[in-house]
């Protein structure tokens, strides 16, 4: 085991993100150095972790803390730091919130929602077909698909979605915003929902929101802003990762077209297709959330000391060789597939199931309805997006 606090610094991100090209110096590192000490744009030092079984230790291992990041000058990528919320708790706070929404995400209700989530889809797919061709994939399919439907979980009105997908940027941006914009886009977005659970008093619905209510009213199992930051939460981030892989997942199809061809001949392969395209796309720009550790604890042959904090590099940790046979390859009927896409541990995505189920359907719709689906525009006029957590298309022209 090795002491190596006072390790060299490097900065982080390394870089830029330069599309969904994963940049190679994650590998070796998962080689030669799967712990190293980086500086994020704000914050104090933190390990960086890039191995598979190091993310999931940090992740998983009750030895590592969000709640002790609080009162902390927690490694992050703005200047406004994290307070409160979900994300910021440990059990058994953590697990008083997520047990009241998780029912709302169960497997069972999920496939519930699978006819009406086709019926969404086909009908954006009716306004992209008369849009174009080209007509923006982003726009008439990606973006509103989501929104609708975490809309019609939730109880929130969709007509108001120009205003709240805006606001939920903030939950995303790194550079993008301001820290002022941050702030005031969080605010609208509290205010927003603070709103929607009044009226839900006034006119109790069987919808999330309403029995987040019913859970703070009669069961008094949440305060009044537990309610309104985890319905703000659920509907930011309900959303805003889905709206940004639907094109993702597209694009890297596109870009093998044999894998494509693939999935027409053979549509039983659409599950496992979303699952290796959870682990082959690097959704994440950059590392957040770090975890404490409550202890010294020895990750990856380094000793992390108690009180240090651990970011962790789920892009890298899903090309891990030791993992994922020719990791680097796109495989559609891979077979074995333990990615990190969601997460892992208490803190692993509570709508993961909900995802998985959009993203099957928008691929099924795709063949379905364009199987010669293209890209509209020559590579280097795609526009992407940037001072985000999150990499991904701004826009994306298709013809079929």
């Amino acid at each position: 085991m090795t002491d190596t606090s006072e390790a060299t610094i490097q900065r982080y991100p390394f870089g830029d993100p330069d599309r969904l090209d994963l940049d190679p110096r994650y590998a070796r590192l998962r080689r030669d150095e799967p712990l190293i000490r980086v500086r994020l744009p704000y914050g104090e030092p933190a390990w960086l972790a890039t191995r598979h079984a190091d993310v999931r230790t940090v992740l998983g291992d009750a030895r590592f803390s969000r709640a002790a990041a609080v009162g902390r000058d927690e490694p992050r990528n703005t200047a406004r730091q994290i307070r409160g919320g979900i994300l910021s708790m440990d059990p058994p706070d953590h697990t008083r919130l997520r047990r009241l929404v998780a029912r709302a995400f169960t497997a069972r209700r999920v496939e519930e929602l699978r006819p009406r989530t086709r019926q969404v889809a086909d009908e954006l797919v009716d306004n992209l077909l008369a849009a174009g061709p080209p007509a923006d994939l982003v726009e008439h399919l990606a973006t509103p698909l989501p929104i609708r439907v975490i809309c019609d979980l939730l109880g929130v009105p969709v007509a108001d979605q120009d205003r709240f997908h805006t606001w939920s940027e903030a939950i995303v941006s790194t550079t993008s915003l301001s820290p002022e914009q941050i702030q005031q886009y969080i605010d609208n977005l509290f205010a927003y929902m603070g709103e929607l659970i009044a009226l839900r008093r006034d006119e109790p619905t069987d919808d999330l929101i309403g029995a987040m209510v019913r859970a703070r009213d009669a069961d008094d199992r949440l305060s009044e802003g537990e309610v309104v930051q985890l319905a703000a939460g659920l509907l930011a981030a309900g959303h805003e990762t889905t709206v940004t892989q639907i094109p993702n997942f597209v694009y890297v199809l596109l870009h093998h077209p044999d894998e494509w061809a693939r999935l027409r001949a053979d549509r039983t392969l659409v599950p496992r297709a979303v699952e290796e395209l959870m682990r082959f796309v690097p959704l994440g720009a950059t590392a957040a959330f770090a975890r404490y550790a409550k202890e010294d604890v020895e990750i990856g042959g380094v000793l992390v000391r108690a009180g240090e904090p651990v970011v962790v590099s789920i892009p890298s940790a899903n090309r891990d060789e030791t993992v994922f046979a020719d990791a680097d390859r796109l495989d559609l009927g891979r077979e074995v597939n333990p990615h990190l896409g969601f997460g892992h541990g208490v803190h692993h995505c509570v709508g993961a199931q909900l995802a998985r189920m959009e993203l099957q359907v928008v691929l099924e719709t795709l063949l379905d309805r364009t199987p010669q689906l293209r890209l509209a525009v020559p590579e280097p006029e795609l526009t992407w997006k940037s001072g985000l957590l999150v990499r991904g298309l701004t826009a994306m022209p298709v013809a079929w």
